[in-house]
């Protein structure tokens, strides 16, 4: 999932973050995000393989589950509304 994440929606997605769609490059130490972006991966293995949902899938997956999280993820009450600091470890 984190090459996922990184790779394709990282890079195809969220390029140019702003203060109005925000994006933490630590991303992975926000439980909810971490959540919300694996359910986003397991839909999108689900719907962009045209042998289980057809050619419509990759369509389906940006309106039903792509548009909505990133609205959450990046809205002012998301995640990454807070200051994003590395933790200790």
């Amino acid at each position: 999932m984190v090459e996922w994440v990184e790779g394709v929606l990282v890079s195809g997605y969220l390029a140019e973050p702003s203060a109005d769609a925000r994006w933490c490059h630590l991303w992975f130490e926000h439980t909810v995000a971490v959540a919300r972006l694996h359910a986003l991966w397991l839909a999108w293995q689900e719907l962009t393989d045209p042998a289980t949902c057809g050619y419509t899938g990759p369509s389906v997956w940006h309106r039903d589950h792509l548009d909505p999280c990133l609205r959450e993820l990046r809205g002012s009450s998301g995640p990454f509304a807070g200051r994003c600091r590395r933790r200790r470890r």
